[in-house]
């Protein structure tokens, strides 16, 4: 039986109203502020382009239906947060941006009734803005959640956390936070976390420091936030104490499939402005797209994206079907985060000098890449993980033939 790899009418026309918005609305700001979104306004231009994108209909189309979004599964989601990447701006306009997206996805198939009602309702608006503070500074939780340092104490009505993160994504201007801190074991053990709740404006929450990192684009910055004797309400812990590790797993998978296809529009574009620069640009007798060495970069490219989009239905389609899909969003995003850094940086070579000014886009485009091979597991991260569970599946399947395990 053949694979149906089309999208439903609906989705079509979502997705070309998004692309429609996206270049008319967005990218000119984007451009005019050099894809600074702070510079660009902040949290003032992020309300103005809600606007805009509900008035356009095509704002938060993640979100439950219920709470004002269409309510995409992740297959269709993707190529609609392709079309919103074309500009780093366009997940801002579109609430579809991190980690407000991934924290919408979670928050609906986790909360409790009431804390949808709190939390969930106003984010999925856009009213509010929301951080997931899970990574630590050393030796705390980074690529290794295990290690998590931050501490949640049991006390009368509720818990005190007490700890420090670090490139907490959004932190600064957040109207709650996420935040992921042990209640059981030691720094080391592989269960034992809880995620809570906590209105920004907690005693104890303090927004200490941004750290200033090479992309732009995402609103609220990275920060350093501490939480010195915070007390979250029983009623405000996300799923089950101890079983922090398990729900995040909830949200992980499709963050990071999101990620790729929001950052595959951006590739899109670095690919078409390198495109038609070299379509024009006269040299050695000819367009320099006539010439061999800049067909096989184009070729390459158009290579890199194609296997990017299949990898991610490939992944979509296992999340959609309740599966795990650990290695298959594994794969996708090791090489999802590489193929855009070789795009950008072959797009950049085909423009020449224009490509590393800022009249193109390219140079821009690539500080906002590159920290996609670190962001939501670093690539070597994901290949240990990878190669882990095949040699777990080789081991397992021969103590099933009867053999001990070891190979001889």
């Amino acid at each position: 039986m053949p694979i149906d790899l089309s999208y439903g009418p609906e989705v079509e026309d979502l997705v070309a109203r998004t692309r429609e918005f996206v270049r008319t609305e967005v990218l000119p700001v984007e451009d005019r502020f050099g894809g600074d979104i702070t510079a660009a306004g902040g949290d003032d231009l992020r309300r103005e382009l809600n606007a805009k994108a509900k008035a356009a209909g095509v704002f938060a189309p993640h979100a439950p239906v219920e709470f004002g979004g269409h309510g995409l599964d992740m297959s269709d989601r993707a190529p609609v947060f392709e079309a919103a990447g074309y500009s780093t701006f366009g997940p801002v306009a579109l609430h579809i941006g991190a980690p407000d997206e991934g924290n919408v996805h979670m928050l609906a198939h986790i909360a409790s009734d009431e804390q949808k009602q709190k939390y969930l309702a106003p984010l999925a608006t856009g009213e509010v803005r929301s951080a997931f503070a899970m990574t630590e500074p050393s030796p705390g939780a980074g690529s290794d959640p295990s290690a998590l340092r931050t501490a949640a104490t049991k006390v009368d009505g509720g818990w005190k956390i007490n700890g420090e993160k670090r490139f907490i994504t959004g932190a600064d201007g957040a109207g709650f936070y996420i935040i992921m801190a042990r209640t059981a074991g030691e720094p080391g053990d592989r269960g034992g976390a809880t995620m809570f709740l906590a209105p920004a404006d907690t005693a104890g929450i303090s927004v200490d420091r941004h750290i200033v990192t090479t992309d732009r684009s995402m609103i609220g910055g990275h920060c350093e936030v501490s939480f010195t004797d915070v007390f979250v309400p029983d009623e405000d812990i996300l799923g089950e104490v101890d079983e922090g590790y398990r729900y995040a797993q909830v949200r992980l998978g499709p963050a990071r499939m999101t990620h790729v296809m929001r950052w595959l529009g951006a590739a899109t574009r670095a690919h078409d402005v390198a495109v038609d620069y070299v379509s024009q640009r006269e040299g050695f007798g000819g367009r320099l797209g006539d010439l061999g060495m800049i067909q096989q970069m184009v070729a390459d490219n158009v290579i890199d994206l194609s296997a990017t989009r299949a990898l991610l239905v490939r992944a979509c389609y296992e999340l959609d079907h309740g599966n795990h899909a650990s290695t298959e969003t594994s794969v996708a995003k090791t090489y999802a985060a590489e193929a855009y850094s070789r795009i950008v940086d072959r797009s950049i070579q085909m423009c020449g000098g224009l490509g590393v000014s800022d009249d193109l886009p390219l140079a821009r485009l690539q500080r906002e890449l590159r920290p996609f091979r670190i962001y939501d597991g670093p690539s070597e991260v994901h290949r240990w993980a990878i190669a882990r569970r095949e040699i777990g599946r080789a081991t397992k399947a021969r103590r099933a033939q009867g053999g001990d395990g070891n190979a001889r």
